[in-house]
């Protein structure tokens, strides 16, 4: 008992510096625009993303239960905790990677490739899978969820377009610098609705595992643990993830901010109903370019577009290879 309850404070805290690191990581979901167009200053854009964060990680479990349970059964499949760890360790590692070198990669599919992989090792079967969950909650959603962000951000703007086409340049932007700031808000409140269920999912899998809990039940503490963790992540912030997706893709005016992170929220939200683990580092990333893309397509960089694609693509198979990896070298040396 005393080993379980070690082990299960080390997966906490491992799982805290995830989801401080998924915060600072996918800030610039919510800020980026918002400080590209400056509509706010990177501090106050931060503070604002930071709280609303926090708030959304109250909304539901739903997702927590897909990622803990519904994938990877690890409490029914007898895998000890210390697989668990392994599975932590390649998703950080992977975040990391990406974070430093600027391109914004899927913090929530790095930790279910991780999870896909560090099953399928330990327990030397594809049996271990729940393969028709893994493609209908995280495979299919990650091919439609961009698609439809690039789509709604495309059609959202053509309609402003229209909307907006008798007034005059100027008071279009002084009226968009103020409505950007509740779609960052927005954006931040869905960010935390979805994104910080993935770390309470990993945690309760944990304490159903070390039998601490007896049902797939995310206690309360765990929800207040995540939240914060995101939410002080979030104020740190990750500046060259903001360049990337502020100005990276496209030129925005407050108007294409607006509808990019309205459409985006849109999405997310959508997906949170569907219990779809998404990741919402996609789902803005596509919207900005559908956005870019009303204008002329020319206005979307798609050479950076492509990179970051390249990086969504390989992010799961790679997290799985990493995680099975260190799994595999750790069961030989036990």
């Amino acid at each position: 008992m005393h080993s379980t309850m070690t082990i299960t404070i080390l997966i906490v805290f491992l799982v805290i510096i995830f989801d401080f690191i998924n915060g600072f990581h996918d800030t610039a979901t919510a800020v980026a625009t918002s400080i590209t167009t400056r509509a706010l200053t990177p501090t106050t854009a931060i503070i604002v993303c930071a709280i609303f964060n926090f708030l959304g990680a109250f909304t539901g479990t739903a997702v927590a239960k897909t990622v803990g349970a519904d994938i990877v059964n690890y409490a029914s499949e007898s895998i000890p905790q210390w697989v668990i760890l392994g599975v932590l360790i390649s998703s950080i590692v992977w975040n990391l990677i990406t974070w430093y070198f600027g391109i914004p990669s899927s913090s929530s599919h790095a930790l279910i490739g991780a999870l896909v992989g560090g099953g399928i090792a330990y327990k030397c079967t594809f049996d271990v899978v729940n393969w028709y969950n893994l493609f209908h909650s995280v495979i299919l959603w990650l091919f439609i969820s961009p698609v439809i962000g690039f789509i709604v951000g495309y059609i959202l703007m053509q309609l402003l377009n229209l909307i907006l086409k008798p007034f005059k340049y100027h008071v279009v932007n002084k009226i968009f610098l103020k409505l950007q700031v509740i779609a960052g808000a927005f954006m931040a409140f869905n960010h935390g609705g979805n994104d910080a269920q993935k770390s309470m999912g990993i945690i309760t899998m944990a304490l159903l595992s070390g039998k601490v809990i007896e049902n797939f039940e995310v206690p309360t503490w765990v929800i207040v643990v995540c939240a914060s963790a995101m939410a002080l992540g979030t104020s740190i912030g990750g500046k060259k993830i903001i360049k990337t997706m502020g100005s990276g893709m496209a030129k925005l005016t407050p108007v294409n901010g607006f509808a990019a992170q309205t459409g985006g929220s849109l999405v997310i939200l959508l997906a949170t109903l569907f219990h779809a683990p998404v990741s919402t580092t996609h789902i803005i990333t596509t919207t900005i370019m559908g956005v870019g893309a009303s204008k002329r397509l020319k206005s979307v960089k798609w050479g950076i577009a492509k990179d970051i694609v390249w990086a969504w693509v390989l992010t799961i198979p790679i997290t799985a290879g990493l995680s099975a990896l260190i799994i595999t070298i750790i069961k030989l040396c036990i």
